[in-house]
């Protein structure tokens, strides 16, 4: 029949990490899966010295401004906070 009116779209505040270099980088998307190949294949500046990428983790937002608010906060969090954050919601440890 086609797609439901009430179709909801979802956007995501995520977290990568790069063992490498030991650094977090959070942003927001729509599509997690192509914004981690969008990070992995160098076309991000700030993260492209810093390859390669993995997703430790997404939180899922209804609107893009709920996502933005959210990354700005866990931007604002210092490496200790951040990582028992990472701790709490996606039970990984990077102590």
């Amino acid at each position: 029949m086609g797609s439901t009116p009430f179709e909801v779209t979802l956007f995501f505040t995520y977290i990568l990490y790069s063992k490498r270099f030991n650094r977090f980088y959070i942003g927001h998307s729509q599509d997690i899966d192509v914004r981690l190949d969008f990070h992995n294949d160098g076309h991000v500046k700030s993260t492209k010295p810093f390859l390669p990428w993995e997703m430790v983790g997404f939180i899922e937002k209804r609107k893009r401004s709920e996502a933005a608010v959210l990354e700005r906060k866990l931007k604002n969090l210092n490496t200790k906070h951040l990582k028992k954050f990472i701790l709490k919601y996606f039970n990984k440890s990077f102590m």
